[in-house]
């Protein structure tokens, strides 16, 4: 696969998941990025911005296995991973699969399930295999999560643990579209069926996993030069001497903004990275690995707040 190739095939993956899902380019890109990167994505966002829809379209372009998780307090963690249950006709254990086992896999309302149960998904996050009755089980290279939470709602959930949270490449807020977008969606929806599972279903799979594969490998060739990677490190560090912030990017955080760098220079058909890439990524893969001090919190400043101020004051390679 060439670059032209990779750029093609994800222009066709846009076109493709814009006939289900409107207003959403931005979002769009960034789950395009993480997927080669080898991340995942948080999305946040109020009910019935299609956050769901994003995720089943994106795997219908794809044609990767989807799979859902609903997050319900009472959620424990062999509903998420599967059990080892023994079939007295045969006397053996036979491993009866959890939905985690899937290559999209929508985990929606994260953080409405308790600690140990998100804790569940750790492992499959971070090395794409899960442990259960002692025996390892992969998850194979596509596994790719894209978790959703709803900030409205407070009542009932729990914070996700910030190890968990380091685990997202981006964390992507999503708002209502504008007037004319909001317009557009109707418009497209007024002629579809009214069941989302149909609309997706519409959708071709423009992209097959052999694609996929060598996407990533090239991915993979692509090289940052010493002007990148310093000026990357240097916005992570800026991070950690910023008064606003009490707990600021580790370098495990500027690590994933380089490879994702890289993936979005790969997408974008170019075999060198520019300054506008890490620009474009530095907010959604740092918004929610610092933490803010109570000075900013008291003033009602948000982590994007802080880091766009950082962004501003740290001067890019020409």
């Amino acid at each position: 696969m060439t670059l032209d190739e990779l750029r093609a095939a994800a222009d066709a993956i846009r076109s493709e998941i814009g006939k289900a899902v409107q207003g959403q380019d931005d979002a769009i890109d960034m789950l395009l990025i993480s997927l080669f990167a080898r991340g995942h994505v948080l999305l946040e966002g109020p009910p019935g911005t299609a956050k769901t829809l994003l995720a089943r379209s994106f795997a219908a372009a794809l044609k990767l296995d989807f799979g859902r998780i609903q997050f319900t307090p009472d959620l424990m963690p062999g509903d998420v991973l599967g059990a080892s249950i023994f079939d007295f006709r045969t006397s053996e254990f036979n491993l009866t699969k959890g939905p985690v086992f899937s290559e999209i896999l929508l985990a929606d309302e994260i953080n409405r399930a308790p600690p140990k149960t998100q804790a569940a998904l750790l492992q499959a996050m971070n090395e794409r295999t899960v442990t259960i009755d002692g025996s390892d089980h992969s998850l194979g290279d596509n596994f790719f999560v894209i978790a959703t939470q709803n900030p409205i709602e407070q009542q009932g959930t729990y914070p996700l643990p910030e190890a968990q949270l380091d685990r997202f490449l981006f964390k992507l807020i999503i708002d209502f579209p504008d007037a004319d977008a909001e317009l557009d969606i109707l418009k497209l929806h007024a002629a579809q069926p009214l069941d989302m599972n149909s609309r997706t279903e519409m959708l071709g799979d423009v992209v097959d996993p052999e694609t996929l594969a060598s996407g990533r490998a090239l991915v993979d060739s692509i090289r940052l030069d010493d002007d990148i990677l310093g000026y990357i490190l240097r916005l992570a560090r800026a991070t950690r001497n910023d008064p606003e912030i009490s707990h600021g990017a580790s370098t495990r955080a500027a690590d994933a903004i380089a490879g994702a760098t890289r993936a979005a220079a790969a997408l974008e058909g170019r075999d060198f990275a520019i300054p506008d890439d890490v620009k474009r990524l530095y907010i959604p893969a740092l918004r929610h690995r610092v933490v803010l001090g109570p000075t900013a919190e008291i003033e009602g400043r948000t982590s994007a707040d802080v880091l766009e101020n950082i962004l501003n004051q740290i001067e890019a390679p020409r």
